[in-house]
This record gives C-alpha cells, sequence and structure tokens, in this order.
C-alpha cells in the first residue's frame, strides 16, 4: 500500500528533451544582428580614424582616436541647415501620416458601409506599389502644382506612401475595442469623434508610436524623393548633404564616415529608444 501511495504521489520522472532547435535559432539571430549591427559600427567607428588608417588597415580600430573628423562636421553649417530640413520634413511627414491614418482606419474598422472591404484591399495593395514607379509621374504632378523646391514636395508623397501600412497597422487596433465601450459611451453623451478621441486613441497608443516612428525613420533616411524635387541647395536633406560632402571629399574617407554616422544618428537612436513599442504595435497588428 505504501509503495503504491509513493507511486501515486510522487510524480513521474520526466526529463525534458533536449531542443537542438533553440541553439540554432540563437545563432541564426546573432549572425543577423551581427550583419545588421556591424555596418553600423565600422561607419561610426571608421569617423575616429584618418584616412591613412583605413587604407593601410580598413578593419583596424582608431589608434589614436581621432575626433577631428566629427568636429569638422559639426562646424559646418551647411549639415545643422540638412538637419533642420531633414527634421521639418520628417516630422510633418509622420504628423500627417498619424492623423490621416487615424482617420482612414477608424472609418475603415468602426463603420459598416457597403465597399468597406473593397476600400481596405485598395489601402493594402499600395503596400505592392513601388514608390520608384511612380517617381517620373509625380514628378510631373508636383510640378504643375508649383510644388518643386519645397517641404511639400517631399512631405505629401511621403504620406501619401506611408499610408497603406499605416491603415493596415492601425486598423485590427480600433477594431479590437469591444461595441459595447462604444455604446456606454455614447450613452454618457460622447459621440464618435468623442469615443475615438477619449477612448480610442489612448487604446492604441503602442500602435500609433509605431506607424510614427515607422514614418519618421522612413523620411529621414528618404534620398531619392528630395533629390529629385529638391534642386536648390538650401533645402537639402542630410542623405543629400552626404551624398554632396563625398562629392566634395572624395579622398577623405574618414570624414565621408563621419558625416554619414552623425547623419544617421537621430533615427537611430530614435529607432532604438522605441524598439518596445514598435514590437508591441506590430504584434497587436497581427493579431487584429
Amino acid at each position: 500500500m505504501t509503495v503504491t501511495a509513493n507511486a501515486v504521489l510522487s510524480p513521474p520522472d520526466k526529463r525534458r528533451p533536449v531542443q537542438w532547435s533553440n541553439p540554432i535559432t540563437y545563432g541564426l539571430a546573432l549572425a543577423v544582428a551581427a550583419v545588421s549591427i556591424a555596418p553600423v559600427v565600422y561607419v561610426i567607428v571608421g569617423g575616429f580614424r584618418t584616412t591613412p588608417q583605413i587604407v593601410a588597415n580598413p578593419a583596424g580600430l582608431p589608434d589614436p582616436w581621432v575626433w577631428d573628423n566629427y568636429a569638422r562636421v559639426l562646424t559646418q553649417s551647411n549639415f545643422w541647415k540638412q538637419a533642420f530640413n531633414s527634421g521639418v520634413i520628417a516630422l510633418g511627414t509622420t504628423l500627417g501620416v498619424v492623423l490621416l491614418g487615424v482617420c482612414a482606419a477608424f472609418v475603415l474598422a468602426r463603420y459598416t458601409f457597403r465597399g468597406r472591404e473593397v476600400l481596405y484591399t485598395f489601402f493594402t495593395l499600395g503596400l505592392l506599389f513601388p514608390a520608384g514607379a511612380a517617381i517620373l509621374p509625380l514628378y510631373l504632378m508636383l510640378r504643375d502644382l508649383s510644388l518643386i523646391n519645397s517641404y511639400y514636395a517631399v512631405i505629401l508623397p511621403q504620406i501619401a506612401f506611408s499610408l497603406p501600412l499605416t491603415i493596415v497597422i492601425l486598423r485590427p487596433f480600433l477594431a479590437a475595442v469591444p461595441r459595447e465601450l462604444e455604446d456606454a459611451a455614447a450613452i454618457d453623451g460622447s459621440g464618435r469623434l468623442g469615443f475615438l478621441w477619449r477612448i480610442l486613441l489612448p487604446l492604441s497608443r503602442p500602435a500609433l508610436v509605431t506607424v510614427g516612428i515607422l514614418a519618421f525613420v522612413a523620411s529621414w533616411n528618404a534620398f531619392l524623393l528630395p533629390l529629385l524635387v529638391l534642386g536648390d541647395a538650401n533645402l537639402h536633406t542630410l542623405p543629400l548633404g552626404v551624398q554632396n560632402f563625398s562629392s566634395q571629399y572624395t579622398s577623405d574617407t574618414a570624414g565621408i564616415l563621419a558625416f554619414t554616422s552623425l547623419a544617421m544618428l537621430p533615427a537611430l537612436l530614435f529607432f532604438t529608444f522605441a524598439e518596445k513599442q514598435i514590437v508591441g504595435g506590430l504584434q497587436g497588428a497581427v493579431k487584429g
């Protein structure tokens, strides 16, 4: 009887099998991370070297560390002017994407009307449309509207190209809120816009942060569109500034690396600090 009781009370000795997939997964993840991070680290560290050091040993570390390259870039007036232009365009694009994206996603998520799914499919098809294919007609349209050489020539097209992904991410968040909560808000005297402002937007904060960061980073790093529509050097953004600096100082490799690292630093820091918000927003969109 005692043996039987012990057999009943003692849990069976089940050892978990070794999962060889986990080390492989971690190894692949580390390899992908290394491939992604290594170029960024090389550019940043290369800015602390001299051009002869880079020519003699491209993969070496600074010996000694040189700060003149970064100081020379930061003391140029063109750098700060281009940074200002990039900031204005990126913030304007982000504001437009979030505002228009919320409005469109709210209608597609909370209103029922004929052709709603067709309209949503139309927006999702925008993800398959390459922006480069529209460059020529886009340029002609902006020229006819007299928008060439202005911030609007970059902000408005970037908003249009960012809306499909924004709507795809926001719609599941706005649709996931129960109808009962909307009915309760209506009983309290809150209209649809009040429900959107007071309830939906706070609950959808991860998605809003996600689309805002994606729009900001994409706008900050944009090169082709500003190159075509911003002929005035006073309106050039930092990506164009990197090209101009590279053309002007072709033999100064270390200076080019310093300028490039400073140009990408704001977007890199912005993306890094908000990484958790981006992951949460994308997970919510997938679940929806």
